[in-house]
Order: structure tokens, then C-alpha cells, then sequence
């Protein structure tokens, strides 16, 4: 069979893509000057914005957004495409995801006008434990949650992707998967955000035969810049995957191959870990902002509910009129934050589990009366933050995100990961298969914080066949009935925040697509109590108003990378955050 020419070495620096996209309106005037955007990578954005009407797609690679053009023009649909990019991400963003790891996928289906909320995460394994990570002390052991064979939860990427395309898919899944195999045979060049992850793990990485094989050269040093990376083992398993679907990964050689590699280093992963695990699938998050309809990824996600909640919190603030990025603007998202992340640690975990109070936190009502605990002029000290008072109705930053969206009214938001960068660290040996480390997403101990910061109360605690919450917030916005925003993005706790943030720019003060997930962003999860604003930072002035206020600002990058398709009248619009290799397509 031919080699598919999209993996010649000359396409690794560009995609070729329609024009940029027109800007939707001019700003307001309180906040023109305001405008600056944060500092990209690559100083071109030709690549990073599509425009089409037939479809549109970016995604945090380049190889990545290439495959769902290839899938496209073999008049594969929107779902053949989103899994033919989920797997070739998996082998172009090894540090991020892969099929060790799990993630989340929203599906708009615009014959029924349903929105499918489907749950491929990690699941804690049947020996794991409450108090697995505690020292003697009782205090948490971050490294064992984070690094090494007994921070690898139950992998789930591949029933997922299987699943999803068996119900919705069109192609042959060996034709969806081509693209991703081709591309793990032939290679692409190392390019700057992984070689900071091979920096970064080196270490760990030197004490694991098959990852140091992978991923160092004979002397243990990370590869260098454009390098080409070719992960033969990684295309063997696609191919057995593709022909065999998940029961080669769950009940086959590549299972008894994980079974036994998790046994030989005692860590937890059992035959029946594998073979009990289920695909979830979950009714969205809903909320409406100012006409626009939302919707987003439920808990065990804690990402959909917080982005509604901001949004409610603000809605009849008026921003626009306050100004992009002025004083007002982010004092008050700032604490609106600040309150979302105050009931992230007391409410939410896996709803399989405990009582999430999906409704009252994302309610109106409840929304307004958080809001008038806003300090107006000053900053809000995170001591003086609770959690707020609800009823039950009984009802990484490394992670990667990519959007589509087509003219039928079809519209994908998926967020995938393995969590930390390069996961546990671990590969199991002649698969090509990168471990994750998620089991650090659940709460040690009772206040304890994560990876990311975040912290964790009961709801989170670790328990068998649990799913660890998360902060993972694909979106999709709907206006006069037909998808007008698919968004998310990587970054751990930030994506709330910059999901968020974004949305907000996009509807409130009307910036355009690729200016408003390029803007600067701010962040603050309560604890610690920290603003962190993206260099350069807002006006001086605003900058000096909010230190006097109180806040404790950190000019620092926000690290997250957004994700993001619009329809905008007749056209569909991508855009790729230009922070990392992101890339978008359109025809």
C-alpha cells in the first residue's frame, strides 16, 4: 500500500488552509486599548485559522488536523474524522495523551438535535485503596500518586474511540485508523512543547527500558529538536487495534501484555480491570448565557459545571460595557473563579459515586446569590471564600483538545489525556504504549492538593472503578438551534478559566474567533490565593489597580492551549491556539 503522502517531512512545519478568518466587530471602545494579545510561539497564524462550508477542525497538532482532512475527503463523517484524530494525536502528542490514557468527547448530532456526553476517563483499579498515597505521617506522597506504576489508572481511550465510532462512525475503522498508523511507521520531527516534556521527565523516563528505547538516545538524553521520532511498536498495536477493535486492548495480547507489566513492577492493574471497564455515557451540563445555549461535559468532569456557573455569575454584569481586560472586568471573573473553585473542592466527584448537585450549581438563582458576595473594590481574600449552599436534587497541563464542526449541524468537543507530562513515565514494553498517571486526579487526603493545585475534599477520595474528577471542559454553544461554538482545550485546573474566558470574549465583548483564545489570559482557583495573568499583562494602570486592590498578581503564563470552530453566518471558522503546534483545516 502507498505511503500516505501527508507524512512527507516537508508538511511538518505547515499546513496549507484557507485565508484567515474575517473579524467579527470591532471592539468596544473601553476596551480597544486593551487589546494585546499573548505571545505566540510561531509568529505566522496562516496555519492556525481555516475557514470553510463544508467543515472546519483544529486541533492541538499538525499531523492531527491533517487526518481528519484525509478522512473528510474519503467522504468519511464527523465521527470518523474526530476518531481518526484522536488516534493519530495519540501518536503525535505522546506526552499528553494516548491509548493509556482516557478522555471525554461531547457529540451535537444535528439529524436528532441530541448532544452526547460520553465518558471515557480512567477508572481507579479494584485493589486500589482511600489511603494508597498517605506516608506514615498521613500525609500525602506526591510522588507516588504522580510518578510510577501505582499512579496508572484503568485506560479507557480505546473502548471510547471504538465505541463512539461503532455507533456513529461511517468508514471502516482500519481506514479511520490509517492515518495514525502511517504516522507512527514514517514519524514526525520532535517539535518544541514535546522536547520540553522529554526535558522535563528525562529522569524517570532513563528508569523505564521501553520509554528510554522510545524516547532518549543511547547516551539517556532526551531526543533533540527535529528528530525524527518513529514508534514502530506504537504502529503495531494501531494495526491490531484497527483490525481486532477493543477486545485485542481489553481482552487480547495488549491487555495480558499491560496485566502482566503492571504485576512484574506491583502495581494494581488486574485481567478484570480490563475486562469490567465501561464506556459512560452521560446527559451534558446545560445553561443558557444572554440567547446562547450551553453545553458542556458533566461530572465526573467538574469543567462543564464551572463554566456555566462563571458565566451565570456574570451574565448581568454587562461587561462589555466595563471593558476587555479593565480593572472591573477581571475583578470580577476573577472572583466569580474564585467561588466555582470554592465548591469544585467540597461538591464534586464521580456522580457514579456521590451525590454531585449538578442542578443547584449551575442554577440562576443560586448563581446570584454567589454573586452578591463579590467584593466590589477590592480584592476577596480566598480565607473569606466558602463553598456555597446547596440542596441536592438528588440528581495537565498536559492534555490535548480538538474541535469540528460540519454543515450538516454536526459538532465535536473532545479533551484527551494521560495527565501529567509523559503520564507515569512508564511504557509497556513492545506496545508502544505510554502509561498514564491519573490516578493523582483524585484526592489523597481530604484538602490535600493535586498536580495542578487543585484541591480535593471526600467527594473526590479514591475508590475502586471510581473515575478521578477532572477539569477537562469540551463545550459546545448552540444559537437559534445549530452549533455556534465547539471549544476546549489542555491545561488542568486553567481549562475552566480559559474555556471560560474564552466563550466570554468570544459572546460578550464579540472579539473574533482566533483573537479571542489568543487574548491574555487570567486565572484564579482560590487556592492558592494567586491572580496569574498572561505576559504582558493588562494596561499598566489596570495592573497597578489591581495590586491596590489587593490581589496578589503573578505575571506568568497561563498554561493552557485553546481549541476552537465557530459558525458564523454560512462559514465555518477554525482556530488553533498559535501557544503551541496547533493547527486547523477547513473546505
Amino acid at each position: 500500500m502507498k505511503k500516505n503522502i501527508l507524512l512527507l517531512p516537508c508538511l511538518l512545519l505547515f499546513i496549507q488552509c484557507s485565508a484567515p478568518v474575517k473579524k467579527k466587530e470591532t471592539l468596544t471602545p473601553q476596551g480597544a486599548d486593551a487589546y494585546i494579545l499573548a505571545k505566540a510561539e510561531r509568529a505566522d497564524h496562516q496555519s492556525a485559522t481555516a475557514t470553510g462550508t463544508h467543515y472546519a477542525v483544529s486541533t492541538q497538532g499538525i499531523f492531527s488536523t491533517q487526518a481528519a482532512k484525509t478522512i473528510f475527503a474519503q467522504n468519511g463523517n464527523i465521527i470518523d474524522a474526530a476518531v481518526a484524530v484522536s488516534f493519530a494525536i495519540a501518536v503525535e502528542r505522546p506526552h499528553s495523551t494516548g491509548l493509556g490514557g482516557g478522555g471525554f468527547m461531547l457529540y451535537r448530532e444535528g439529524k436528532t438535535k441530541r448532544t452526547y456526553a460520553i465518558d471515557f476517563r480512567e477508572r481507579a483499579p479494584l485493589l486500589s485503596t482511600e489511603k494508597m498515597f498517605l506516608k506514615e505521617d498521613g500525609n500525602p506522597d506526591s510522588n507516588l500518586s504522580q510518578n510510577g506504576i501505582l499512579s496508572v489508572g484503568v485506560p479507557g481511550m480505546v473502548a471510547g474511540l471504538i465505541d463512539i465510532h461503532a455507533r456513529f462512525g461511517k468508514l471502516p475503522l482500519v481506514k479511520v485508523m490509517a492515518p495514525a498508523i502511517a504516522l507512527a511507521e514514517n514519524g514526525f520531527a520532535v517539535y518544541p512543547n514535546f522536547k520540553k516534556a522529554l526535558d522535563n521527565k528525562a529522569e524517570l523516563l532513563k528508569k523505564d527500558p521501553a520509554a528510554r528505547e522510545i524516547f532518549l538516545d543511547a547516551k539517556g538524553n532526551p531526543w533533540p529538536m527535529g528528530h525524527m521520532l518513529i514508534q514502530k511498536d506504537l504502529a503495531r498495536t494501531l494495526r491490531r487495534i484497527a483490525k481486532n477493535g477493543k477486545k485485542v486492548f481489553y481482552k487480547g495480547e495488549i491487555g495480558e501484555a499491560l496485566v502482566k507489566f503492571s504485576a512484574d513492577h506491583k502495581g494494581l492493574l488486574s485481567k478484570k480491570d480490563l475486562l469490567d471497564y465501561q464506556v459512560k455515557w452521560r446527559e451534558p451540563v446545560k445553561g443558557n448565557y444572554k440567547g446562547y445555549e450551553i453545553f458542556s461535559m458533566p461530572p465526573p468532569s467538574s469543567g462543564g459545571i464551572h463554566v456555566v456557573q462563571f458565566l451565570n455569575q456574570l451574565e448581568n454584569d454587562n461587561l462589555k460595557e466595563k471593558g476587555l481586560l479593565s480593572t472591573t472586568s477581571i475583578n470580577l471573573a476573577a472572583q466569580s473563579l474564585q467561588a466555582a473553585f470554592a465548591d469544585r473542592a467540597e461538591y464534586l466527584g464521580d456522580p457514579d459515586f456521590v451525590n454531585v448537585p449538578t442542578k443547584g450549581l449551575t442554577d440562576k438563582e443560586y448563581a446570584a446569590r454567589r454573586r452578591k458576595e463579590f467584593y466590589e473594590t477590592t480584592a476577596r481574600p480566598s480565607q473569606t471564600v466558602g463553598h456555597g449552599f446547596v440542596v441536592p436534587p438528588h440528581e495537565s497541563t498536559q492534555t490535548t483538545h480538538f474541535s469540528i464542526m460540519d454543515y450538516q449541524g454536526n459538532a465535536v468537543a473532545s479533551t484527551q489525556t494521560i495527565n501529567g507530562q509523559m503520564g507515569a513515565s512508564m511504557v509497556v514494553p513492545h506496545t508502544g504504549i505510554v502509561l498514564n498517571n491519573e490516578m493523582n486526579d483524585f484526592s489523597a487526603k481530604p484538602g490535600a492538593s493535586n498536580l495542578f493545585g487543585a484541591i480535593g475534599s471526600n467527594a473526590n477520595a479514591i475508590v475502586p472503578k471510581k473515575t478521578p474528577l477532572s477539569s477537562m471542559s469540551p463545550t459546545i454553544v448552540m444559537k437559534d438551534g445549530l452549533p455556534k461554538l465547539a471549544i476546549g482545550a489542555p491545561g488542568g485546573t486553567r481549562i475552566i478559566s480559559c474555556v471560560a474566558q474564552s466563550i466570554l470574549n468570544y459572546i460578550e465583548f464579540n472579539v473574533p474567533l482566533y483573537e479571542s483564545i489568543t487574548m491574555i489570559r487570567y486565572h484564579h482557583q482560590w487556592l492558592p490565593d494567586v491572580l496569574d495573568i498572561d505576559p504582558p499583562g493588562p494596561r499598566p494602570e489596570v495592573l497597578k489597580d489591581l495590586e491596590r486592590m489587593g490581589y496578589k498578581v503573578q505575571i506568568r503564563e497561563v498554561p493552557c492551549s485553546v481549541m476552537a470552530v465557530a459558525r458564523e453566518n454560512k462559514m465555518l471558522n477554525a482556530a488553533s491556539d498559535p501557544r503551541d503546534i496547533g493547527t486547523s483545516a477547513a473546505n
